[in-house]
C-alpha cells in the first residue's frame, strides 16, 4: 500500500470499554506517523451500506481513552443479509477512496471482514468481544473491565445476602464460554459458578448450598453465565425467541429459573441479580485501555505495511498478526484447568 492513503475503520456488534482507545491509537499514529487520511464508518456495517461516516483526525479523536462505548456507534447489521448488500460496500469504498479497511468487532463483524477480504479488499481486524472467546489472542480487550464490574457486584451482593440469609443468583454474560463467570466468581468468592461449557445438575446445585449451610454458612452466592444450561437442556424462559442479522438468540432469564429452583428444592430465600449491559457500559479499565491502545497501533502498522486478511492478536505479552481463519475457526471456551480451580472453592 502507498505511504499516505485512506484507511476506514467501523466499530460492529456489541459495544465495548476499550474501543475508543482503539480508534484514538488507530488515527494517532495514522496521522502522525504514518500521514494517512483516516475515516470512520457509522454504526457498523450500516454505515459502510448507507456511506455514512466521518473524518477522523486528532479533533474528533481528542479525550476519548477514557470513555466507554465509541464515537462512531455500533450496530449487528449484516450486509450479507441485504440484497446486494456486499456490492453496495464494495461501492461505498471505491466512492470513499478507502485503501484499506480497519473493522474492530467479534465474530460477526470479522466474519464479514473475511468474506470481504476474499471479495479483494485490504482488511485487517481487531478482536473485540467482552465475553474473551474469540480464538487466536489470549485476551480481548473489554473482559478485564466487565470481571471487575461483576466482582464489585458480587461483593455488594455478598452484604445484602448475608444480612438477610439468602441464595443471590448472579447472572453475567458469557453465550459460549463462560470466562467471565469464572474470573468474578473466583475474583467475587462465589460458591457455585455455572458456565456454558459444562451443562449443570440443578440437584448437584442445591446438595452444594445445602452442605455450606450445613456448615454455619446462612448464605450462598451461585454465579451463572447467561449461556450456561441444565443437563437435561431445558431452562424455561431462558430464549427470548428474537434473532439478530447473524442468527443468535437473545440470551437472559436463566438466573430467574434458579432462582425459583434453589428456594423450591432447598427451601432457602432466593433472589436473582442479572447484571447484563452494566458490564458493558462506563470506563474501561487501564488494562483494557493499553490492550486496546496496542492493537490499535499494531492494526494501523499492519495496514501500512500491507499485511492483510489478518487479525492483531494478544499472544503472552506480545501483540501478534494472525489470519482471520485462526481468529474464526471456533470460539474460545474456558480453560478446564481454570474452572477446576474454581471448584475447590465451590460450597
Amino acid at each position: 500500500m502507498r505511504a499516505m492513503a485512506r484507511i476506514g475503520l467501523l466499530t460492529g456488534g456489541g459495544d465495548c470499554p476499550g474501543l475508543n482507545a482503539v480508534i484514538r491509537a488507530i488515527v494517532r499514529k495514522g496521522e502522525d506517523v504514518h500521514g494517512h487520511e483516516l475515516v470512520g464508518f457509522r454504526h457498523g456495517w450500516a454505515g459502510v451500506l448507507a456511506d455514512e461516516a466521518m473524518e477522523l483526525h486528532h479533533g474528533t479523536t481528542s479525550g476519548i481513552l477514557h470513555r466507554g462505548g465509541t464515537i462512531l456507534g455500533t450496530s449487528r447489521t449484516n450486509p450479507y443479509k441485504d440484497d446486494g448488500g456486499s456490492a453496495r460496500v464494495h461501492q461505498t469504498l471505491a466512492t470513499r477512496g478507502i485503501d484499506a479497511l480497519i473493522p474492530i468487532g467479534g465474530e460477526d463483524t470479522l466474519g464479514v471482514a473475511r468474506k470481504l477480504a476474499d471479495e479483494g479488499v485490504n482488511v485487517v481486524g481487531v478482536p473485540k468481544t467482552i465475553d474473551n472467546d474469540l480464538a487466536g489472542t489470549d485476551f480481548t480487550f473489554g473482559f478485564q473491565t466487565a470481571v471487575q464490574i461483576a466482582t464489585d457486584a458480587i461483593d455488594r451482593l455478598h452484604t445484602t445476602a448475608e444480612s438477610h440469609n439468602r441464595v443471590i443468583v448472579v447472572e453475567v454474560m458469557g453465550r459460549h464460554a463462560g470466562w467471565i463467570a469464572v474470573y468474578c466468581g473466583l475474583a467475587g468468592g462465589a460458591d457455585v459458578v455455572l458456565v456454558p461449557e459444562r451443562p449443570f445438575d440443578i440437584e448437584e446445585v442445591c446438595e452444594r448450598i445445602q452442605r455450606r449451610h450445613n456448615r454455619g454458612r446462612t448464605f450462598s452466592i451461585v454465579v451463572v453465565a447467561e449461556g450456561a444450561m441444565p443437563k437435561d437442556g431445558h431452562v424455561s424462559g431462558l430464549e427470548r425467541g428474537q434473532v439478530d442479522a447473524f442468527g443468535h438468540v437473545r440470551l437472559g432469564g436463566i438466573a430467574l429459573d434458579l432462582e425459583r429452583e434453589i428456594e423450591r428444592r432447598t427451601g432457602f430465600e432466593s433472589r436473582m441479580t442479572i447484571l447484563g449491559h452494566v458490564q458493558r457500559g462506563g470506563t474501561p479499565v487501564a488494562y483494557d485501555r493499553v490492550l486496546g491502545t496496542r492493537f490499535g497501533v499494531a492494526a494501523i502498522d499492519a495496514a501500512t505495511e500491507g499485511h492483510f486478511g489478518v487479525m492483531t492478536a494478544l499472544r503472552g505479552t506480545e501483540i501478534e498478526l494472525v489470519p482471520l481463519d485462526v481468529a474464526l475457526a471456533a470460539p474460545k471456551l474456558l480453560d478446564p484447568g481454570l474452572y477446576e480451580t474454581a471448584e475447590v472453592f465451590f460450597g
